[in-house]
């Protein structure tokens, strides 16, 4: 048997759910300053492991977005327990970014699982601080809004949004997508005391997406705008027509989306972010 073939019997993929504090960091994708979520995690398993491993996410974040549960994977041809995986790799992270959990997944002729490209779709929550006076505990965890906000309005709105769209009036200017059409699932819009969670589910998002859909919500909720605008802005198509792109600061990527076959130990954590 030649090497190639060794290699390709021994080669492991692992996957990896990693919980980040976005606020330190210049977004999940790598850069010359080595300042991001991918630069700290791909440098604590070079450490852990003395191999340079590449690694890819389910979804890339921004600076300053933090993450519930990314999803990540990397293959080698290291032997490793699931949970050394974790508390090793733990180990040389800093205390803003944890690997949660580990686990490999099973070769599949078919199709090999790939963190982005397998996902069905995807969950963000966004946290919003409604009170006249900000707080410095909540500070970089939290967007923040003074005037009092109207949820039975957002929420008359944001069912506008369910469906399949040209979501391109929340478009990014720098967005990479292929197309603008997503299908948009849910929308929950909570509020408990002064805190309000955004909660959209989608099979996916475009750049800025979650934060320029909360930014009109907001727009709606203070008066400014009425219910009907966010039809008026899915049909326009229009990216100058809707709200500024609202602060990163409460955005969490929380759940990704697999078919059961993957077997991935993922846990739900909206909890965590009301209590």
């Amino acid at each position: 048997m030649n090497g190639e073939s060794d290699d390709a019997i021994t080669s492991r993929r692992i996957v990896l759910g990693v919980q980040y504090d976005g606020a330190p960091w210049q977004g999940w994708q790598t850069q010359l300053n080595g300042l991001t979520v991918q630069d700290k995690l791909e440098f604590a398993l070079y450490k852990f492991t003395q191999q340079t491993i590449t690694t890819a996410c389910a979804g890339r974040t921004d600076a300053g977005v933090h993450a519930l549960e990314q999803v990540v994977h990397f293959d080698t041809t290291l032997e490793r327990d699931m949970q050394s995986w974790v508390r090793g790799v733990n180990t040389f992270l800093p205390p803003s970014i944890a690997v949660r959990w580990a686990s490999e997944v099973a070769h599949d002729p078919a199709e090999n699982f790939h963190a982005r490209f397998s996902a069905r779709s995807r969950t963000y929550h966004y946290m919003l601080y409604n009170n006249p006076v900000r707080s410095p505990l909540l500070e970089g965890k939290v967007g923040w809004v003074f005037r009092a906000l109207d949820i039975a309005k957002m929420q008359e709105a944001a069912v506008h949004l369910l469906g399949q769209h040209d979501f391109s009036a929340f478009r990014s200017v720098q967005c990479q997508a292929k197309s603008p059409i997503k299908s948009m699932y849910a929308i929950r819009i909570e509020r408990r005391g002064d805190l309000i969670m955004f909660t959209v589910h989608a099979n996916a998002f475009l750049h800025h997406m979650v934060r320029n859909i909360v930014g009109s919500l907001i727009y709606v909720g203070n008066g400014t705008q009425p219910p009907s605008w966010l039809k008026e802005l899915l049909a326009g198509q229009e990216r100058k027509f809707a709200a500024p792109t609202f602060m990163p600061d409460g955005l969490y990527l929380a759940k990704i989306d697999y078919d059961p076959k993957w077997q991935l130990p993922q846990t739900e954590m909206q909890n965590f972010l009301w209590s």
